[in-house]
């Protein structure tokens, strides 16, 4: 059976009410839960980026059942892996085992805010994978001495370590970030629903391993507000991974998006209440083989009429599929 989830979007709401939202969704009965890392929003007009770890922590102790899982933490420029590390066994331990780690090797729009340079695509997959290599190291309750190309570790130790460690996911676009995430990740982590990053993360040993994908939508009974809402905060979606995660500042995402049609952004984006819709959108991500999809509501003032919708419709006939 498909899994859905529910992305706590830390760009479009504050810390709290993020986190009312989140037991909103174990509520309506979502399977998991996913959250943004974020320093900025993309766009300016969803105002908001809060500290996600914080959010996360919050979210542990209100909540009781539903899965946390960051989507996704960059472990390379504004953390350093070391600390990602501690980062995550405290989650698991505050979350009782409920916390998963996503990782990412990162967006400009976050990243640059340490000064010290965006390095090319092919220099942030082997930072990610010396990262990644820190992390499975000190979530194992290993001493970690490390100095390597890009980072150095001196006499880490985790002191409070979970008894299981939380499973890791890597986020991927490519055969060289599908090699990352068979060899080191107990997940997959995509935004489209392409079979062929499945066929390669499972050649490269992710064999039997859960696959998470995204997808945003717009639900109101107002389909006008819909697409208008979704087009205002959400036009950016379409510009693809390459682009995306080059530009650096809200500014440069309005001036990249400045054309995009609204008409444009309802082809891409499902919008309105029409529950079959969103199940079309679903639909390839559980043909291509994804095991689950956390789904967006755009708007961060409108997730309680979403979630009692998904509640009692959409929930219902997603897990037909």
């Amino acid at each position: 059976m498909l899994h859905i989830g529910y992305t706590m979007m830390t760009e479009q709401a504050g810390p709290r009410e993020l986190v009312a939202h989140v037991v909103g969704a174990e509520r309506a009965g979502f399977d998991f839960s996913v959250t943004s890392d974020h320093y900025f929003p993309w766009l300016g007009s969803q105002g908001h980026a809060p500290y996600a770890w914080s959010v996360l922590g919050a979210a542990a102790q209100a909540t009781e059942r539903i899965p946390l899982m960051t989507y996704v933490t960059c472990p390379t420029k504004r953390y350093h892996p070391a600390v990602v590390a501690q980062k995550a066994a405290t989650m698991q331990l505050l979350s009782q085992g409920r916390f998963r780690l996503g990782l990412g090797s990162g967006e400009n729009l976050n990243e640059h805010v340490t000064g010290d340079g965006w390095p090319a695509a092919q220099i942030r997959l082997e930072m990610l994978e010396e990262a990644l290599e820190i992390i499975r190291a000190l979530l194992a309750g290993e001493s970690v001495n490390h100095h390597g190309t890009h980072f150095d570790v001196t006499n880490a130790k985790l002191w409070d370590l979970p008894d299981s460690a939380p499973p890791i996911g890597v986020a991927v676009s490519g055969d060289r970030s599908c090699e990352l995430a068979g060899h080191y990740a107990d997940l997959l982590i995509a935004t489209e629903p392409k079979q062929e990053l499945i066929t390669a993360f499972e050649r490269h040993g992710g064999g039997g391993k859960p696959k998470v994908a995204q997808l945003p939508i717009c639900y109101d009974t107002d389909r006008e507000a819909a697409i208008a809402r979704a087009h205002d905060q959400f036009r950016w979606f379409g510009g693809g991974w390459p682009v995306n995660s080059e530009l650096p500042c809200p500014t440069a995402f309005a001036g990249a998006t400045q054309f995009v049609r609204p008409e444009d952004v309802a082809e891409s984006i499902p919008c309105g209440e029409d529950v079959e819709a969103v199940v079309e959108a679903v639909r390839p991500y559980a043909e291509a083989g994804f095991t689950e999809v956390a789904l967006i509501q755009i708007g961060g003032d409108q997730q309680e009429p979403y979630l009692r919708w998904a509640e009692r419709k959409l929930l219902p006939a997603l897990r037909e599929l």
